[in-house]
């Protein structure tokens, strides 16, 4: 029988560990992408969560190079899907294919089935093609001729999209957007950012040869189960969940939105918060939490009035006023 106290010992030395080879993600990707913390931050809560990333920003950002780094340094297997107008569901989840050989017809798995699948410039495909991922992210299986096949553990979407208002773009439907856990955008670099990716270039750098970038595997599958394990024991005290429920009802009251968060944003706000918590060292969320988490999961779950954004106002704007209206536990 094994002793307790040894047996906790152990498994704090896991999450520690755990703890220890995420945290080193970010010194990895940071050989391949300058500057964008705080979508690698996003991205590895996501990981710890289950969840699906939405990342927004213009053409040349780094977006792709971004989520390919993070596969390589996490030692995961990734697809990456271009989605075009002409792009087909079967195209994402594969289909059924005759085989002249056995006269039968067999699966051919799409490139869904992956760990962490890159769906590329997501909001340039027709709806139905869009839609052909809910399954697999809410589901994570893919039916095919009425039978479900598991996609593969981990499994995460990380999904680019350009701003709706470029050319050749189609809105994603609300009910896909809550589909994904945390929207991230990544901002064009600050000047000194810029200064780095062009010297970077300039000395040979090739965003296609990750591994002569010296970009290498910190972490794995194990890593991300001993850290989930981890973050489920975080403590959530009722002052912390009534104050993630008072920010998304303030959401549904707002007079500049006409979409407020649903019980499903505010699981996520719970969730995302967690696993920041547990990511910083402790063990029990704070307010500080919710509050860092409240922005990129939250900010697709709500709809702006046309009035409201007429006069300039974004959803980033009201989920702070709320937030600093919203009364905080002590």
């Amino acid at each position: 029988m094994t002793d307790p106290t040894t047996d906790n010992a152990g498994r704090t030395g896991e999450a520690g560990d755990a703890r220890a080879s995420l945290e080193a993600l970010r010194a990895e990707i940071a050989k391949a992408v300058v500057g964008q913390d705080p979508a690698v931050t996003g991205l590895v809560v996501a990981l710890l969560c289950r969840g699906h990333v939405l990342l927004e920003g213009v053409p040349g950002v780094a977006k792709t190079l971004l989520v390919r780094t993070l596969a390589a340094a996490l030692e995961l297997d990734t697809k990456r899907v271009q989605f075009t107008p002409d792009l087909m569901p079967s195209d994402v989840t594969g289909s059924l294919v005759y085989d002249t050989r056995t006269a039968e017809f067999s699966f051919q798995p799409g490139p869904v089935f992956t760990n962490l699948l890159l769906a590329d410039e997501i909001n340039r495909t027709p709806p139905k093609t869009q839609s052909s991922l809910l399954e697999a992210m809410e589901e994570r299986q893919v039916t095919v001729d009425g039978t479900p096949r598991p996609l593969p553990e981990p499994f995460l979407v990380a999904a680019t999209q350009n701003p709706v208002e470029y050319e050749g773009t189609y809105p994603l439907p609300e009910a896909q957007l809550d589909r994904f856990l945390v929207k991230l955008t990544v901002p064009l670099p600050s000047r000194q950012d810029e200064i780095d990716v062009l010297t970077r270039h300039a000395s040979g750098f090739n965003p296609r040869d990750l591994r002569a970038a010296g970009v290498r595997p910190v972490a794995g599958a194990a890593d991300l189960e001993a850290a989930r394990a981890a973050v489920a024991k975080t403590t959530v005290s009722p002052e912390i969940t009534a104050y993630v429920v008072d920010i998304c009802r303030a959401t549904r009251e707002s007079p500049s939105l006409t979409l407020g968060v649903s019980p499903r944003g505010a699981t996520a706000l719970l969730a995302t918060s967690r696993a920041w918590a547990w990511l910083t060292g402790r063990d029990y969320v704070i307010p500080d939490d919710v509050k860092a988490l409240a922005l990129p999961t939250l900010r697709h779950r709500v709809q702006l009035r046309p009035e409201a954004e007429m006069e300039g106002v974004t959803a980033d704007s009201v989920i702070n006023a709320i937030l600093a209206h919203v009364p905080v536990p002590r």
